[in-house]
């Protein structure tokens, strides 16, 4: 969520989570801030006050891991993609430090030493190099290739040495300062393995000179200051954190155990099961009371804060909790967040009544679906509005006040990438589920969605019951479109790749008024425009035309029929309407916006380039309310805002690590909503 105030645009707040280990999580020692990864973002939350600000990347490469160094003034952060950097920021100011070069592919974690001299990275299974280097003189001062992928990173407590875990590997490495000003190898000692050599291993931690690891099986191994493997136990373990021997495990489940004897301490609640009613959750008992044949999320990631004895847990259904062990006997929730587990897709912000007596949704609510097949309504306003349905702040987030369900199957609210490398090569193979866009009726009323099998829901929103489900298209559905009040009709327009556009008569129940099959490719936008006069439907594809067709009464109600036909040299994406209803932004293959004056005539009045860079292509494009303003999706992961006027770029912003797939402004014009595959 961006807001737009005094001619800059800042950052107002990110509703997801792109950790999918612990590597990606991380506590500041200092003042408790949970830091993690939200596409090319570094989120810091405050779980006491429920805030949160933000450290931009400006290389637009996504983050892979992070770290606080021990005195929690500086966050080391790792990152994904071609020649990444490893940066040093400073968290109070949110700047840049320190930035070093030394991996090819990716960074898959990295650390503070405890007298925070060094930093050691670890870089992907292609690349396999160990580095540790003097950041505050921004050298490497020894190196090492490993022969395995390695998972994760843990330093001993007096900082003599390192462990690095992955596959078939646990290392010792060794550090010896070397006067000389140059690179020296990496000394490493193989852990042995024993019987246990042909597992996994995905999370350290040294506590207390004892070398603990946990396997993908769920072991957890303890191995003693002669690298030999002294015990293990079978736990489910998927993640771990030092301090107590902090176990992540499958199933939801957390335990703490005593490193000197590995004791079980306590295991902490489990978080909400996958499918629950976030609405119904309105008093604790909800959480803590257990379900039967309930299934919960993995825990992925794991992070202690030792000032305010709190743990912060990640679940594979990308939600955020944090836990007060101060009590073992009594943990507490202090925080919790949930979000879409996979890309989401489209966004629709609700509209603004003039009786608010009618509304269904509380002010400034906006809706999105996603892959996870669900549709979620969110609300980050704290201000207080009137509204039919009776939503009340839930005890799972403060900004997601509903999830719709489309199916009774969970396996898609799981992601199941287990690594940064796994997330970017597509580690949740999404089939064909999931829903792709959806639409609000203009009255507030409906909500239509449709998803990649081509079948069309329409929801009440007072009830959130299912009204309907028609299977509308042959292939994804990729455009809805309610008529709009001025026209006098409630119809409803439905676009897919499979060439065809429908139109439904919302009052006879959603029955098929015509289907349109001028297009000879899919079809990237349509709308509707005009008055009760001239009603018109416009619609653009990927076969590089536009069609412009004029309502007209016959005996079967209203029939649609072409006018006017324009071919252009480039591929139309995305397309609006203005606010008048007299003229339309329409974003290309070629990266220009191409505005056309007058509906009636279909005539091109002005064309100004739509992004700031010289890759990618235009994706979207959304006026504002007042008409002022048209923004627009590059597929280089960039936004920009334009004066239509001037067609000045008033602002350009990141921030998204995969392809931006959505936005809308709010009804009041201070802030643009964004959505993205990164989830």
């Amino acid at each position: 969520v961006c807001e737009y105030v005094g001619g800059n645009v800042t950052l107002e707040k990110v509703l997801g989570i792109t950790t999918c280990s612990s590597n990606g999580l991380a506590c500041d020692p200092r003042t408790g801030l949970v830091a993690y990864p939200a596409g090319c973002v570094v989120v810091l939350c405050d779980p006491r006050k429920n805030e949160q600000s933000h450290i931009l990347n400006a290389s637009r490469k996504a983050i892979s891991a992070l770290a606080f160094s021990p005195d929690g003034k500086y966050l080391v952060t790792g990152e994904s993609g071609h020649e990444p950097a490893v940066r040093v920021w400073n968290v109070a100011e949110k700047t840049q430090v320190a930035e070093l070069q030394c991996h090819m592919y990716g960074v898959l974690c990295v650390a503070f030493s405890p007298n925070m001299k060094y930093i050691v990275s670890v870089g992907f299974q292609h690349n396999k190099t160990v580095n540790v280097w003097d950041w505050k003189k921004n050298c490497i001062v020894a190196s090492n290739k490993v022969s395995s992928k390695v998972t994760a990173i843990s330093f001993s407590e007096d900082g003599s040495y390192f462990v690095t875990v992955g596959h078939r590997h646990v290392k010792f490495w060794y550090l010896n300062e070397s006067k000389a000003n140059v690179t020296i190898p990496l000394l490493g000692r193989s852990g042995l393995l024993g019987e246990l050599h042909n597992n996994l291993f995905c999370g350290v931690v040294c506590v207390k000179g004892k070398t603990f690891c946990s396997t993908s099986s769920g072991l957890l191994c303890q191995f003693n200051s002669r690298r030999q493997l002294d015990k293990w136990l079978d736990l489910q373990v998927k993640c771990l954190c030092q301090n107590f021997i902090i176990c992540g495990c499958s199933d939801g489940t957390v335990k703490l155990f005593d490193p000197a004897t590995l004791q079980l301490i306590t295991h902490l609640p489990k978080p909400h099961h996958l499918g629950v009613d976030v609405a119904a959750g309105l008093e604790p008992s909800h959480l803590f009371t257990p379900k039967t044949d309930a299934i919960y999320p993995d825990t992925v990631a794991v992070a202690f804060d030792p000032r305010n004895q709190w743990l912060s847990c990640v679940y594979n259904d990308h939600s955020l909790y944090v836990w007060d062990i101060k009590d073992t006997k009594n943990v507490k929730k202090i925080y919790s967040a949930l979000y879409h587990s996979s890309s989401v897709w489209n966004i629709e912000v609700y509209p603004q009544l003039e009786d608010g007596n009618q509304s269904c949704l509380p002010p400034a609510s906006f809706i999105t679906c996603s892959s996870d097949n669900t549709i979620r309504l969110w609300n980050s306003s704290r201000a207080s509005g009137f509204c039919r349905t009776s939503f009340h702040r839930n005890i799972y987030s403060t900004d997601l006040i509903k999830v719709i369900y489309v199916d009774d199957n969970i396996q898609h609210l799981q992601d199941s990438a287990n690594s940064p490398e796994e997330a970017k090569n597509g580690g949740n193979s999404e089939l064909k589920a999931g829903i792709r866009v959806v639409s609000i009726s203009n009255d507030g009323q409906h909500l239509a969605s449709g998803d990649r099998m081509g079948n069309l829901r329409i929801y009440d929103l007072q009830f959130l019951d299912e009204l309907l489900k028609i299977e509308a298209h042959n292939s994804e559905i990729l455009c809805l479109e309610y008529s709009k009040p001025d026209t006098g009709i409630r119809l409803l327009a439905t676009a897919s790749r499979d060439r065809l556009i429908h139109i439904l008569n919302v009052d006879k129940q959603y029955s098929l008024q015509q289907s349109l099959d001028d297009h000879s490719s899919s079809i990237t936008a349509v709308k509707f425009a005009g008055c009760e006069d001239l009603v018109k439907v416009i619609s653009c594809g990927a076969d590089k035309s536009i069609y412009f067709r004029t309502a007209q009464k016959s005996n079967d109600g209203i029939q649609f029929t072409r006018t006017h036909h324009v071919v252009g040299k480039t591929t139309l994406y995305g397309m609006d309407v203005d606010v008048t209803n007299k003229s339309a932004a329409i974003g290309c293959q070629d990266r220009n916006i191409r505005c056309v004056m007058q509906l009636s005539s279909g005539k091109q009045r002005k064309c100004f380039k739509g992004s700031q860079g010289e890759d990618g292509i235009l994706l979207k494009v959304q006026m504002d309310p007042s008409g002022t303003f048209v923004a627009a999706i590059c597929s280089d992961k960039n936004i920009c805002i334009y004066d239509l006027d001037s067609e000045e770029c008033v602002a350009t912003m990141f921030g998204h690590s995969e392809i931006v797939t959505g936005l809308k402004f709010t009804a009041d014009c201070k802030r643009l909503i964004t959505v993205s595959g990164d989830g």
